[in-house]
């Protein structure tokens, strides 16, 4: 892969920066439709919708750029008994020289709290497993011998999560793994440094009329020598099928959403992400799209979507 003189600049902002004078941090891939895959950011979320549910999602941001963030995720969860949820979630994320794949299993369990309220308590643990290809990309200096050999690393991860809800709101806190490490090259020097990243999240559902919902929602993600990342979104539902939203995510973009849901099982949404930073003289925007299948108890009686 060839890399256009006129990104690079702009890839030097990018997480993968090949400087070998400084830490490279290695962070989570970010979504967009975080309401619609929040297993992958709470393992508290894990069974909570009553039903098991499959999705997969599919995200190519600032499309155009080189070496630019590609993921893709897939997640299966659901309830087994009265309280206890399992998960599975892997994720596949491409940055630049970069291929991060990362593996894990949920545990969740319910505990009522109120008549309505639940607080769901979760863990997740799996693998890590990070790729980084030298050859793709050029350097100052291509004869460092640090580019001469590709890194292949794996490690353990864990993570934890509360999610607190009602039958129209929810509050969530987080992390996707509190395991901090470093990898290192021959020479000693730093190559990435995964640091924990917590996430708050929260929404409310208002009923404007028979025939609509409306749900503000929030997510931030905190992140020790990174900016605050912050998402809020407005999102209605019309007769329980469609879905359109609004998002900004401070300091970085704004969005459109919207979803469709068909034959009640499978609902497919879609995000476009309009860079308000210097990246959107370089970029065609991002695109995410979402395909969920939802397998509902026939013993019990049908319920309208919850939409969270």
């Amino acid at each position: 892969m060839k890399i256009h003189i006129k990104n690079l600049g702009v890839l030097t902002c990018l997480i993968l920066a090949l400087q070998l004078t400084k830490t490279q941090a290695q962070q989570s891939p970010q979504y967009t439709q975080y309401m619609y895959n929040t297993t992958v950011l709470n393992p508290g979320y894990t069974g909570t919708a009553g039903n098991f549910e499959a999705n997969v999602l599919y995200r190519s941001q600032w499309v155009g750029l080189d070496g630019a963030p590609e993921t893709q995720s897939f997640t299966v969860q659901g309830r087994t008994g009265k309280r206890v949820g399992l998960g599975l979630t892997a994720i596949n994320d491409n940055i630049g020289a970069s291929n991060n794949v990362k593996v894990n299993g949920h545990f969740a369990y319910e505990i009522p709290v109120g008549q309505e309220t639940k607080l769901s308590l979760g863990l997740n643990a799996g693998l890590d497993i990070l790729s980084i290809d030298w050859s793709k990309g050029i350097y100052a200096d291509d004869q460092d011998p640090v580019f001469a050999e590709n890194l292949n690393k794996t490690r353990p991860i864990f993570g934890v999560g509360a999610f607190l809800y009602g039958s129209n709101w929810y509050l969530g806190a987080s992390s996707d793994n509190i395991m901090n490490s470093q990898i290192y090259n021959d020479d000693e020097l730093t190559v990435t440094d995964r640091k924990t990243q917590y996430y708050f999240m929260g929404g409310y559902v208002v009923d404007v009329s028979s025939a609509i919902k409306f749900k503000p929602a929030f997510l931030t993600k905190h992140v020790s020598g990174a900016p605050l990342t912050m998402d809020v979104s407005a999102n209605f539902l019309f007769q329980e099928k469609v879905n359109i939203g609004l998002a900004y995510r401070y300091d970085d973009a704004i969005s459109a959403l919207a979803g469709f849901h068909l034959a009640k099982k499978f609902f497919i949404g879609y995000a476009y992400d309009y860079s308000i930073t210097g990246l959107d003289n370089y970029n065609d925007g991002s695109h995410e799209i979402i395909l969920k299948y939802t397998v509902f108890d026939a013993s019990k009686r049908a319920l309208s979507p919850r939409f969270f």
